[in-house]
C-alpha cells in the first residue's frame, strides 16, 4: 500500500517556519496584513475565505477583507485593487477568482501589483517563475505540491516528471518549478497521445486536469509518487483526478484527496505574505 503524503505535515512545517519569521518581523515594528478581495457571496468563495482567515488566526496573521456587492462595476473593482497597491500597511493581496461574468478577471490582474500578488496570478509573477527572477509569488497551489514533494524527501533532480495539465494555476508553473529543480518534465493535456503510457513512465507524477478519477490503473507503476491537485466531487464525496483505489496499491507514494495538497495551500499563501512584508521592508530601507 502506498504511503500517504498528508498535507497536514507539510503545511504545520511550513506554519512553524511562518511563526518564527513572524516574531522576527514584530521584534523590526513590522505587523503583515493580507488583504482579502472578495465580489458577490460564491459558496466556495466564502469557505475557501473562511479557511484563509481561520489559518491567518491561527498564526497571528492580521487579515483585511474588501468584500465588494455581486454587481460592482469594474471600476469599482479596479479602484479597491489600486487602492490596496497603494496602501503601505498591506503586504499582500489575495483576489478571489473567478470574478461575475460581467467583470473582466484579466483586467483585475493586470491592476494587481506582482509585488502584493501573493497568489501568483500576474503576468509578473508568471514571469518570475518562468524565468526564475524571483519576481512576485508562483500560485499557491502549485507550490504546495512541491513542499510536498521537499517535506517527504522526494528528490527531483534526475527524475522524470509528468504534469496532467496546462493551466496557469497548476500545470505551467508547477512544470517550470520541477524543471528548476533538475527534474525532466513532460505536460499532458486533452490533446496527448497515448497519456497513459507517458504517466506509467513518470517517476513524479502531477494530476491537476480538473476532473474527477480521471486518471485509471493503467497510468501508475511500481516506485511512483503520485501529488493529486484535484478538487473533485463524484457521488457527493470530494475525490482527486486519480482514482485512489487503483493508485494506491501499485504506486510508492501519493498525496491524498482531502487531506492532501490542499491543506498546504493556504499555509504557502500565509508564508507568500510574510516573504513580501520582508521583501517591502528591504525596498524601503533602500530608497
Amino acid at each position: 500500500m502506498a504511503e500517504l503524503l498528508k498535507g497536514a505535515e507539510a503545511a504545520a512545517a511550513i506554519d512553524k517556519r511562518a511563526l518564527e519569521i513572524l516574531a522576527a518581523l514584530r521584534v523590526r515594528g513590522i505587523a503583515p496584513v493580507l488583504a482579502t478581495v472578495r465580489v458577490g457571496g460564491r459558496g466556495d468563495d466564502i469557505a475557501y475565505e473562511s479557511s484563509v482567515v481561520k489559518r491567518c488566526d491561527k498564526v497571528g496573521l492580521a487579515v483585511r477583507r474588501c468584500l465588494l456587492p455581486a454587481d460592482s462595476t469594474q471600476d469599482a473593482l479596479i479602484d479597491e485593487i489600486e487602492k490596496l497597491n497603494a496602501d503601505s500597511s498591506v503586504n499582500g493581496v489575495l483576489i478571489f477568482m473567478p470574478l461575475p461574468k460581467h467583470l473582466d478577471g484579466e483586467a483585475a490582474r493586470r491592476a494587481l501589483s506582482p509585488e502584493k500578488d501573493v497568489d501568483g496570478i500576474t503576468e509578473g509573477s508568471l514571469a518570475g517563475v518562468f524565468t526564475g527572477s524571483g519576481r512576485g509569488f508562483p500560485p499557491c497551489t502549485a507550490q504546495a505540491c512541491i513542499e510536498i514533494l521537499d517535506h517527504y524527501g522526494i528528490n527531483c533532480s534526475g527524475r522524470k516528471a509528468v504534469v496532467i495539465g496546462r493551466s496557469l494555476v497548476v500545470g505551467k508553473p508547477v512544470s517550470m518549478m520541477l524543471l528548476a529543480k533538475n527534474a525532466t518534465v513532460t505536460i499532458c493535456h486533452s490533446g496527448t497521445a497515448d497519456m497513459p503510457s507517458l504517466a506509467r513512465g513518470a517517476d513524479i507524477l502531477i494530476c491537476a486536469a480538473g476532473k474527477p478519477k480521471m486518471l485509471g490503473k493503467d497510468f501508475f507503476s511500481e516506485n511512483q509518487t503520485v501529488i493529486d491537485v484535484g478538487i473533485n466531487f463524484s457521488d457527493g464525496k470530494m475525490c482527486g483526478d486519480a482514482d485512489f483505489e487503483a493508485a494506491a496499491p501499485v504506486v510508492r507514494a501519493i498525496s491524498p484527496v482531502p487531506g492532501g495538497v490542499g491543506s498546504v495551500t493556504t499555509s504557502v499563501l500565509i508564508s507568500h505574505v510574510l516573504e513580501a512584508a520582508e521583501k517591502q521592508s528591504a525596498n524601503r530601507s533602500e530608497r
